[in-house]
């Protein structure tokens, strides 16, 4: 069914249109990590707090607050429905049957809650907070990103006319179009939606997804939404994220532990999944600290994601690392999951993927034909190369408004753990921008973790 956007925009006259349909509306991820927390961590508690990181952006001056605790109130009476923990028991998830455990399932059906929440407003922003046990805290993440993000949408539709909300959406299916035309026909392309956080709207979101699975056939190799891949029977995409090392540095009693936490991480999520899932987040900390002092058994592990740092640096630091340690990075996989669009995608797939010719750089290449052209491309890949493609997919309404107002740009809205225990949490990163926690404890961890390879970059969303 194609979904008429501008009409159901116009219509909309309902009390309550959810946009958090299902508990299963989440990054795959956080239901990996919930059941390593659920087994490791079920009475640490953690708070999490909602930034705007587009402070000139005044959430709390666009939406009402009515609205948003309909909308939190609404996921917190949802309960996983059957069909979907048979499909969690039963289904194959990166070539693995089983990887939920059944008392996991059995303690999402009949005793998983979600915690309480605190919503207030100041200097134009929303405050909004969930405190508790770390296993009723960690699926806020996402259903908060997703009710603020969307009702910011919401908000922004109602000024336009009828005719005006069909501009609108004719002239982002055309822009959609053009990403997935050009990477229509690239050779042994990899590409997955990560774009739930930040989405336009989930019925946008569930569109841009069908429409890549239709045209980049093998090319589109699943979705982090758990509730669409569930739907449409697609591959459920991610393992792990900044969260779990954040909270462990937090719980670490010295500096030594604080270091040494964020490869007690990867050892107790290879045991708790038994060797699979091996995908390392590295740059929670500093991706080149955490290279240079890791563990020799870490080079075994399946790959990289790489977050915040240039993706063309990390992937060539990586290979490098592995070659030192004595592994082939031929079979090992990178993936890149920030701020990407279609042109850094073809790119960082022609640089990895095969021999850029002498004189052509990654910029050059456009589409398939330019990995047909013998003088520009010969493949023989270096690395296994992996996009996943975030908010430029689900939202990108950029200069799609016929009224030309910028109130449809992506905005940089994050909701991260800021307590573990009663202490504060830090985020470092590869991007100075990126860093979390109070003033302090950042420069506390910069000494105990160093600064080498840190950069600015600015933020898209």
């Amino acid at each position: 069914m194609i979904v008429n956007f501008a009409e159901r925009a116009h219509n909309h006259n309902w009390e309550l249109d959810p946009v958090v349909r299902s508990l299963l509306d989440t990054d795959f991820y956080k239901l990996l990590m919930l059941q390593f927390i659920w087994k490791h961590f079920p009475k640490t508690r953690v708070c999490f707090s909602l930034f705007n990181r587009t402070s000139s952006v005044r959430l709390a001056e666009k939406l009402s607050s009515a609205d948003i605790l309909k909308q939190l109130d609404h996921v917190r009476r949802q309960r996983f429905r059957k069909s979907e923990l048979v499909w969690l028991a039963g289904n194959t998830f990166y070539g693995r049957r089983g990887i939920f455990e059944p008392a996991f399932l059995e303690w999402l059906e009949n005793d998983f809650k979600l915690s309480d929440y605190t919503l207030s407003e100041r200097d134009g922003q929303f405050h909004l907070s969930f405190d508790g046990y770390w296993t009723d805290t960690t699926m806020w993440e996402i259903y908060a990103l997703s009710i603020l993000g969307e009702l910011r949408t919401r908000a922004s539709l109602k000024r336009l006319r009828e005719f005006e909300l069909d501009i609108l959406y004719a002239q982002s299916k055309t822009k959609l179009w053009k990403k997935i035309d050009c990477l229509q026909g690239v050779p042994a392309l990899s590409v997955a939606d990560f774009g739930t956080r930040r989405r336009h709207s989930f019925l946008w979101q569930e569109y841009v997804v069908k429409a890549m699975a239709s045209n980049l056939g093998s090319g589109f190799v699943g979705t982090s939404n758990a509730f669409l891949a569930h739907k449409h029977d697609l591959e459920a995409i991610g393992t792990n994220a900044h969260e779990i090392p954040m909270v462990l540095a937090a719980l670490a009693d010295d500096n030594d532990a604080v270091k040494a936490s964020q490869y007690q991480v990867l050892k107790l999520w290879e045991q708790t999944y038994e060797g699979a899932l091996r995908i390392m987040l590295p740059d929670t900390f500093g991706t080149t600290q955490f290279l240079t002092s890791a563990p020799d058994w870490t080079a075994d592990w399946t790959g990289q994601r790489m977050d915040s740092k240039n993706p063309y640096i990390a992937g060539d630091e990586y290979i490098a690392w592995l070659k030192e340690r004595g592994r082939d990075p031929h079979d090992k996989v990178i993936i890149a999951s920030d701020a990407l669009d279609y042109e850094e995608i073809i790119g960082l797939h022609a640089y990895f993927g095969g021999e850029i010719k002498s004189g052509v750089t990654p910029q050059d290449f456009h589409g398939a034909s330019d990995f047909h052209d013998p003088k520009k491309w010969t493949p023989g890949r270096r690395i296994r190369f992996s996009a996943g493609w975030g908010t430029l997919l689900t939202n990108d309404f950029r200069d799609c408004d016929p009224q030309r107002s910028t109130e449809f740009e992506p905005i940089s809205l994050i909701c991260k753990a800021s307590e573990a225990d009663g202490r504060p949490t830090v985020k470092l990163s590869d991007n100075y921008a990126k860093a979390l926690g109070p003033d302090s404890e950042v420069e506390r961890y910069r000494r105990v973790f160093g600064i080498a390879g840190l950069s600015n970059a600015p933020l898209v969303a």
